[in-house]
């Protein structure tokens, strides 16, 4: 299989890429420490011993089937495996609750889950006399007395199996089901997007031609596969024949960049923004000439004009590559050259500084109900514009709505979503247009975001607030490290602010503040002081009505596990507006005190 034409089903991928690229090193992770990989062919070997386990298991076509696991090489034979059997993947984040766990299983009548580790096990173990589809669970690693992904894969060593494989990956057609992903979401239950082979298989290859240049390099991979943007993404990668490096974690991204030596990594704005808090605190530490060049390279990079930098500029940002920037990439493995963002909206001074310091960071826009890419930032043909989310893909018609609202048409919009024929019905209006839910313009092919319509809101005044552009630019600072705008309905907006305990915790020691107690330390009043500066800075740059004017700081930590951020780093507003109900009241309880105070 030699043609990109050939490739219909998920399944067709991997031989697409043993056919064409033949890579020693096709997919490669970290288990118990030491880096393990495997080469093209074994790909291949290992999708059909797994498809006829699945086989042997009595999973039939349309079955659901779930992966409950970081990125890693079973992840993605598992996921081609299923589709080859006729199944149907469900990836499920391990971070997710027990009560959203249960509602995905029971809801997708899942019949068979593989699981990462003993602690996953427990947890859908803990709910499986609730769903009675569920026929087994196996855990990816060996774990003592559990039943093992290896246990499973032993039924799939009879060679009279694959007969059925093959027949069933003959019968499959472009239009079936391949996935049901539930979108995180920041608000409600989650939904059921069901996507067809065809839906991500068009979604890659339209985005294909826009990246040839990554053919054959090596890619970085964390953000969560059973997100589809990571998992397109990863096929956009097989087909042009990338060797791809699963990271542990986000929080061994350097680390294990320098082993991988990266061309190309998928981030969300989080991870941009800690990167480059990391790099600012080193800077930060510099002293005497070498800070004043780090503060220069900067300044200089800030400025940044994709296409339109004078000779001046280049002969200069030339000096800033080789005594600065080089050694950013270098922290990177060396090799790294792009960088695309998509789920939020990025600050438009981080991607003039990437790309500045030669590593081009592009932002894109997508939703899982889009397979997910609708347009994206690329630097050939002229294509990059700071500010923008890039053009659309050309096999895409995207219209703006009367209303503003962002909607789209195309071979990689969703099927519908799973048991819900009345949202599906309310997803799209009568020409066949998904309506995103984002506000935004086209200006000369390139599409902008001016407002999220889930995350608008308005203050008693009238004027509307977008609290993700505020949220980021509180989120530069090293010492925060989520935000959250609050005022809906009220005078003005405020933010509860999540500091970085690791940096304030430098901070305070560097002035003799304990640091034992967190509640004590975000109570401190030089630490109140600090932040109180931080959300100036950020006022000075906004309008009247967005200026923020109370903040609070929490001494807890948001995160996947507790409920409040979703598996790609942004806050979940309703469960975070519940858990700090008290806490804005509070705040909004002061002003109506300063108001009668006044009067």
């Amino acid at each position: 299989m030699n043609s990109l034409d050939q490739v219909r089903r998920l399944f067709d991928i991997s031989i697409y890429q043993r056919d064409r690229y033949d890579l020693d090193t096709a997919l490669a992770h970290r288990a118990r420490g030491e880096w393990e990989s495997i080469s093209s062919r074994q790909y291949v070997e290992r999708i059909d011993r797994a498809a006829r386990a699945l086989v042997a298991a009595g999973i039939e076509k349309g079955d659901r089937v779930g992966i409950i696991s970081s990125n890693r090489i079973e992840w993605c034979v598992l996921d081609q495996a299923i589709t080859k059997a006729g199944a149907i993947t469900v990836p499920v984040y391990p971070t997710l609750s027990k009560e959203d766990m249960q509602y995905i299983f029971e809801h997708s009548a899942m019949r068979l889950c593989f699981v990462a580790s003993k602690n996953l096990y427990a947890k859908v173990e803990n709910i499986r006399h609730l769903v009675n589809t569920l026929e087994g669970i196996y855990v990816l690693d060996p774990s003592g007395d559990l039943p093992t992904l290896e246990d499973f894969l032993h039924e799939g060593d009879n060679p009279a199996l694959q007969e059925t494989v093959d027949r069933r990956a003959a019968e499959a057609d472009e239009n079936d089901v391949a996935t049901l992903i539930y979108t995180s979401g920041t608000t409600g239950k989650p939904k059921g997007v069901l996507l067809s082979h065809k839906n991500i298989l068009s979604n890659d290859k339209i985005c294909i031609p826009r990246i040839t240049e990554i053919e054959r390099k090596h890619a970085l991979s964390f953000l969560p596969m059973s997100h589809i943007y990571e998992r397109t993404v990863n096929y956009c990668y097989q087909l042009l024949g990338c060797s791809i490096f699963f990271a542990k974690s986000t929080d061994t991204i350097a680390t294990d960049a320098l082993h991988a030596r990266p061309y190309i990594m998928m981030v969300v704005p989080r991870v941009v923004e800690r990167l480059y808090a990391k790099i600012s605190a080193k800077g930060e530490a510099l002293k005497g000439w070498r800070k004043d060049i780090f503060d220069w390279a900067v300044r200089l990079g800030m400025r940044y004009r994709p296409y339109e930098n004078s000779l001046g500029y280049r002969i200069k940002l030339a000096v800033a590559r080789r005594l600065v920037f080089d050694k950013w990439r270098a922290a990177l493995g060396g090799e790294l050259r792009i960088m695309i963002s998509g789920s939020a909206s990025l600050d438009a001074r981080l991607c003039r500084l990437f790309c500045a310091a030669g590593i081009v960071l592009n932002e894109g826009y997508g939703l899982t109900e889009t397979s997910p890419i609708v347009s994206t930032n690329v630097y050939p043909n002229r294509g990059l514009r700071i500010g923008s989310i890039g053009r659309p893909l050309e096999n895409l018609d995207v219209r703006i709505g009367e209303d503003g609202e962002i909607l789209v048409k195309g071979p990689s919009v969703m099927l519908g979503y799973y048991k819900e024929p009345e949202l599906t019905a309310e997803a799209f209006d009568q020409d066949g247009y998904l309506h995103t839910g984002d506000i935004g313009h086209l200006e000369d092919g390139f599409l902008y975001i001016t407002d999220r319509k889930k995350e608008l809101f308005k203050t008693s005044g009238g004027k509307y607030i977008t609290p993700q552009p505020i949220e980021n630019a509180l989120m530069q600072s090293r010492y925060i490290d989520q935000a959250m705008v609050v005022g809906n309905g009220k005078e003005h907006p405020s933010v509860i602010l999540e500091p970085d305990f690791g940096e304030l915790a430098l901070w305070c020691e560097q002035r003799g503040i304990p640091t034992g107690d967190r509640t004590a330390m975000t109570s401190d009043e030089q630490v109140l002081a600090l932040y109180k500066s931080l959300v100036h800075e950020v006022n000075k740059n906004l309008s009247n009505w967005e200026r923020l004017r109370h903040f609070r700081l929490v001494a807890d930590q948001w995160t996947t596990e507790g409920g409040e951020l979703t598996p790609t780093l942004k806050i979940k507003r309703r469960r975070l507006t519940e858990k700090y109900a008290g806490l804005i009241a509070d705040i909004y309880q002061e002003d109506l005190l300063e108001n009668e105070r006044k009067n």
